[in-house]
């Protein structure tokens, strides 16, 4: 297309000569008829290009228009910034191998920063006609110890402890919340005492379990504020569903936003970008209204677990891998790991050898198909996925995408050799700080200081040094002498091929 004279930014006020470009479809519905009936902590990327599509979709398809979104956003208020001053609205890019689409979106209505707006989200979530709260705060948003429960050590959740306390005395507003479950907890608090009206909790996120993780973690957060009528309405009118997700969505680069300036001709500073393939399993497990997100192509269903493990162990797992042996190889892209072939061997091996021995294949999946599936869509070179988004926060991911696969193989008396070869490239990753090309290796993860603490010596005993961070390998991983052994090779395998 040729060049354009802009016209601002993306907005209500410019959406109808959006609209009639050439390339640009949506809003699918009205933002101006939209209600909002879902609170969403992590207004990111991923939301943006999965959940929050599913749920206009399913408003299309229905004409229901309560399910209008309040985003809230994490520790920044980049988001805000971004989607404040175009109403909510944003657009999707998705690229396909050989050809892209832009799609404007209308489902989110606002968005709000916690720590300006913690009040405003605590009134919308006591509001009768808000129905559900939806999560993507990534593994790291949820703040347990080793064993699993509430980290009441961490200094954000005993703020957040004391500001439930406040609220369920009726002392009025506590400041802005430290976490999103401790917000989330506070609006539950605020709801409870104003009407009682039952309620979802929808988590999103990587976790086995990820709703019951989320219920435990917010019942422990009341329990530890003393709530003890709270904690009794959350047990009889608050649920907690599962759910799998699955759609890759890289980082927005600002070639991708000149790329879209060209075809919506106003600035998206908004602007996603995913890949054709979604997928979303939910269990039906809901206290009051829900959209009809089946509509929209969701699967609705009574066990989310059998593809909730699945997807874990088998996309997010080659995925870890692929990204630290591609960033350590020094390759930019996810793609660009997948078409060297060696690696992309090692990938097939990972599933063929290690995780598939481990799984139930869900209702109509052939797991060895499902491999080759996510393999050709890691291979998309348009996404431009980048090795280094996904190798952040290793310390958080590699526990539910490879351990538990390894803990099951260690149990059937057999070594997963390439399960060892994932966290020897973790470690060598952590360790090296730098790809074969002596680029810098950014070691994003929550748990950085720590790492590198622990990383620091001699080769030799690099593998040994990181299996004793208890915060990341159980005992029974980390103590297994043979899975030692094969992690310990693959180090010093790794570590030769990256001088």
């Amino acid at each position: 297309m040729s060049a354009i004279t802009l016209t601002g930014r993306l907005s209500l006020a410019t959406l109808a000569a959006t609209a009639e470009r050439p390339g640009v479809s949506g809003p699918a519905v009205d933002p101006r008829a939209l209600s909002t009936g879902i609170v969403h902590f992590g207004v990111g990327a991923f939301h943006r290009a999965h959940q929050a599509v599913y749920t206009e979709d399913a408003a299309a398809a229905t004409g229901d228009t309560r399910w209008g979104i309040l985003g809230v956003t994490g520790r920044s208020a980049r988001v805000a910034e971004q989607l404040g001053p175009q109403d909510g609205l944003y657009s999707v890019l998705t690229k396909a191998r050989d050809s892209a689409s832009l799609r404007v979106m209308g489902s989110m209505r606002r968005v709000a920063f916690p720590g300006t707006d913690t009040e405003d989200v605590l009134r919308t979530l006591a509001a009768e006609s808000v129905h559900l709260a939806s999560l993507t705060i990534t593994e790291k948003g949820y703040p347990r110890t080793l064993r699993g429960g509430l980290d009441l050590g961490n200094a954000g959740v005993a703020a957040d402890v004391e500001a439930l306390k406040a609220e369920l005395s009726g002392q009025g507003t506590a400041g802005a919340a430290r976490t999103p479950l401790g917000l989330l907890a506070r609006g539950l608090a605020r709801r409870y005492a104003a009407s009682g009206a039952p309620f979802a909790v929808v988590c999103c996120d990587n976790l086995v379990s990820n709703g019951g993780v989320t219920r435990g973690l917010v019942m422990a957060l009341a329990e530890a504020a003393g709530a003890e009528g709270m904690l009794e309405w959350l047990g009889t009118a608050v649920t907690f569903p599962s759910t799998m997700v699955d759609r890759i969505v890289p980082a927005t680069t600002e070639a991708n936003r000149r790329e879209a300036e060209q075809v919506l001709g106003v600035r998206d500073e908004g602007l996603v970008v995913a890949e054709p393939f979604g997928q979303w399993v939910i269990e039906d497990n809901f206290a009051g209204p829900r959209p009809a997100w089946e509509r929209a192509g969701a699967t609705l269903t009574d066990d989310v677990g059998v593809f909730e493990v699945a997807k874990l162990r088998m996309l997010n797992a080659t995925h870890s891998l692929l990204a630290y042996l591609g960033a350590l190889r020094g390759y930019p892209t996810i793609a660009e790991a997948v078409a060297a072939g060696g690696l992309v061997e090692e990938a097939r091996r990972l599933q063929r050898d290690d995780i598939i021995p481990t799984l139930d294949a869900p209702p109509g999946m052939d797991l060895a198909e499902y491999g080759e599936s996510i393999l050709d869509r890691f291979a998309n070179p348009n996404l431009g996925h980048t090795t280094i988004q996904v190798a952040m926060d290793g310390s958080q991911k590699l526990p539910v995408r490879i351990l538990g696969t390894v803990a099951d193989r260690l149990s059937a008396g057999e070594v997963p050799r390439s399960g060892a070869l994932l966290v020897a490239a973790w470690m060598v990753f952590v360790y090296r700080g730098r790809d074969a090309n002596g680029r810098p290796l950014v070691l994003d993860d929550p748990m950085a200081e720590a790492l590198r603490e622990a990383a620091a010596g001699s080769e030799a005993g690099l593998a040994d040094r990181l299996l004793a961070v208890r915060e990341i390998f159980p005992a029974e991983v980390a103590d297994h002498t043979e899975f030692r052994a094969a992690v310990t090779e693959a180090v010093r395998r790794l570590l030769s091929e990256v001088p």
